[in-house]
């Protein structure tokens, strides 16, 4: 391989690529021993430990991926993974209706008020609220999808909020 400093050549699924895809498997099923063994009654405190002991030896497998599969199939892994995220991603020059736009404003404004009065409502009245994880999922999920439903623009308002110098230039102004 004649590889110059700052390029990667293609590299193919050979069996070195194949196997660090197997332990990187291996990295992500080995956190389901977590729910197992808390669903076997086991101690919290043998869960912790259980816990820390599979966050470091994630680590280091991460870094026997890196070794085994090199550069190439490393770098060929992440394009492949990171491809395919950009394309959910909303598209920025995508203009949104009137409508669709309420819509998503709703939908990122509903979960983060409902967190927001959640301790107040359990403390004012107790027993009101159900405490269902699904709910709370449901309510994570609608926070997400409402970045896709507001299009690519309303995420780089929200990334403005968090630059000091960012100024608001209005293009509708009459």
């Amino acid at each position: 391989m004649n590889n110059t400093q700052g390029s990667v050549e293609p590299h193919s699924a050979g069996w070195r690529f194949k196997v660090g895809i197997t332990i990187i498997c291996l990295m992500l099923g080995s956190w389901l021993m977590v729910p197992a063994a808390a669903a076997a009654g086991v101690p919290g405190s043998k869960i912790a430990a259980l816990t820390g002991v599979l966050f470091i030896s994630n680590k280091v497998l991460l870094i026997l991926v890196i070794t085994i599969m090199g550069k190439s199939g490393f770098q060929q892994l992440k394009r492949s993974v990171f491809g395919y995220v950009s394309t959910l991603a909303p598209k920025a020059d995508l203009e949104v209706g009137s409508a669709r736009h309420r819509i998503g404003i709703v939908m990122f404004c509903l979960p983060l008020i409902s967190s927001l009065l959640e301790p107040y409502v359990d403390s004012l009245w107790p027993g009101l609220r159900p405490n269902l994880w699904q709910l709370q999922a449901l309510g994570d999920a609608m926070l997400i999808g409402s970045f896709f439903v507001l299009g690519g623009n309303f995420w780089e308002k929200v990334r403005a909020l968090f630059i000091r110098t960012a100024r608001v230039a209005n293009t509708n102004a009459v």
